[in-house]
């Protein structure tokens, strides 16, 4: 094979290396701006210039993000007074009476009860809320 060809060849695999290396880098960039939060913010790409969406707010979180610390004082607040109202119910019925899923009331439950606001009784799926 002439040296040209091959040094044709070689500069090819060396630009197309460091094209998928530039794109793998962005893309790591990228995870880790969403991961701290600071979404949307990223480097100057070097390389092709690629189009980025906007960020539009559904009013889910992404995965890993973290609530709103007004929107979960007013859930733990919600849901210590439900279960003053309402004692010995268990986490599956009072998500339903909020309209809340059970996973969003780990945390003011957990809050609740090391603030000694709210006493359980029982295990698991089977424990029932009381306020003190």
């Amino acid at each position: 094979m002439p040296s040209s060809v091959e040094s044709d060849i070689r500069s090819r695999v060396e630009a197309f290396v460091e094209e998928i290396t530039t794109m793998i880098r962005t893309s790591a960039l990228e995870v880790v701006s969403e991961a701290l939060g600071e979404g949307g913010t990223r480097p100057a790409a070097r390389g092709r210039a690629r189009a980025v969406a906007p960020v539009v707010s559904s009013g889910r979180r992404s995965k890993g993000a973290k609530r709103d610390p007004r929107m979960l004082q007013a859930l733990t607040d919600k849901l210590g007074d439900y279960i003053k109202k309402n004692p010995g119910l268990r986490i599956e019925q009072i998500g339903k009476a909020l309209g809340t899923p059970t996973k969003d009331l780990a945390l003011p439950v957990k809050k609740l009860i090391a603030g000694k606001k709210i006493a359980t009784k029982g295990q698991k799926r089977a424990t029932t809320y009381f306020a003190k």
